[in-house]
């Protein structure tokens, strides 16, 4: 019974998305980052983010929306170490500590009402700003998140980002530091604003 119903709702949705006509919308997005690095002793780390968009509307409930971002991440209050195979010196110290990335994301937009929507995608990172506590030039991610339309073209957008790669040189922790031999994956929270232009590209039915 269950399988059946399953079946009727998901004919129902490709009834439904066949029925509309596909778009294409460019736009841009930014915003504030609150974003951390996870099993450090450490406080998160306020930046931003600026990027852009292709909306390829598939459908009146879904929308495959690749992205190019900008993104400073990493944290704050960090206790690091020096390299002990470069330096005799032993004292920690705190700093904050920033990776930024250009960001390629692929979105999947699932579309409540004119109103709502529901994304989660994944998200490969490149680092263009080296870091001597970096172990990786590249993360890779995935994000959800919600989108509100505000008025017009402009929406706000609230997305949460959770890496999968080990980003932090455990060479940086002293031997007797709590933060040795973990897996310290990026943790990212966005707030900001979308603006779809009205121009768009379409194709008939």
């Amino acid at each position: 019974m269950k399988k059946s119903l399953f079946i009727a709702a998901l004919c129902i949705f490709v009834f439904i998305e066949s029925q509309a006509q596909v778009s294409f919308s460019p736009g841009l997005r930014g915003g504030a980052n609150f974003s951390k690095i996870t099993q450090l002793e450490s406080d998160f780390k306020s930046d931003f983010y600026v990027g852009v968009y292709g909306a390829l509307r598939l459908g009146k409930l879904y929308t495959l929306q690749p992205e190019l971002t900008y993104s400073n991440q990493g944290a704050s209050n960090i206790e690091v170490y020096p390299n002990l195979y470069e330096t005799t010196e032993t004292q920690s110290r705190n700093e904050t500590v920033t990776i930024s990335y250009l960001s390629m994301g692929l979105s999947n937009k699932i579309h409540f009402n004119n109103q709502f929507s529901f994304l989660i995608g994944p998200t490969l990172d490149f680092q263009v700003s080296k870091s001597i506590y970096t172990n990786t030039d590249v993360d890779f991610g995935f994000v959800t998140g919600i989108n509100y339309k505000l008025f017009g073209n402009l929406e706000l957008d609230g997305r949460f980002k959770v890496g999968v790669l080990d980003v932090f040189r455990s060479d940086y922790s002293a031997s007797n530091s709590p933060h040795i031999h973990r897996y310290n994956t990026n943790l990212l929270f966005q707030v900001g604003l979308s603006y779809t232009f009205k121009t768009q590209i379409q194709k008939p039915n």
